[in-house]
């Protein structure tokens, strides 16, 4: 099989492309993944449920235990009833034994809130200089945590990354974890 290169013209200089073909004379494919979100300047550009949770979220952060890093973070968690839950980041001298916030109090929505989804989460995050300018993304653990709350409940989790510079919304938490492992990937 031949491929000839290709010529492209971007921003008026000619680009050669050319295709990528693996030891079996098949056509790699090359696909994009998009993340749209929302971004805000301030909380007072929000509604008043998710300037609460913010709040609420900033609030749980100044009960982190969080002595080794001094990175505290907290999570305030909305119920498709209206309940606002909190969690904070606890750490441990034994580094992994530690929670984040997010799983905090995921963790306990589902022990004390069985019936109730949730429909909304907001994060914070401080250093012992204040607030974060830049917002604080969950770990990849937290994100496969949130992801496997919105699998079983069939409901997206809003996702609100709070920084004093600026606010990101995803209406998913699917939307920060495109390839996510799921319960798909057990029976394949």
């Amino acid at each position: 099989m031949s491929v000839s290169n290709t010529k492209a013209i971007i921003n008026k200089k000619i680009v050669h492309l050319t295709p990528f073909i693996n030891k079996h004379d098949t056509f790699m494919k090359e696909k994009e993944i998009r993340l749209v979100y929302s971004e805000y300047d301030s909380p007072a550009e929000m509604n008043d449920e998710e300037r609460g949770l913010i709040e609420k979220a900033i609030e749980a952060g100044r009960k982190a235990y969080a002595p080794y890093s001094r990175f505290q973070v907290g999570a305030a968690l909305l119920l498709e009833d209206g309940t606002v839950i909190t969690g904070a980041n606890v750490e441990n001298a034994a580094f992994p034994s530690g929670s984040c916030a997010e799983k905090t109090v995921l963790s306990y929505a589902v022990s004390n809130y069985p019936g109730l989804k949730p429909c909304a989460i907001a994060v914070a995050a401080r250093t012992e200089n204040g607030l974060t300018g830049n917002p604080i993304p969950p770990c990849g653990n937290c994100r496969q945590m949130l992801l496997e709350e919105e699998y079983r409940n069939h409901r997206n989790i809003k996702v609100i990354l709070y920084g004093s510079d600026r606010i990101v919304v995803t209406p998913s938490a699917e939307k920060l974890m495109p390839l996510q492992f799921n319960k798909d990937n057990l029976s394949s």
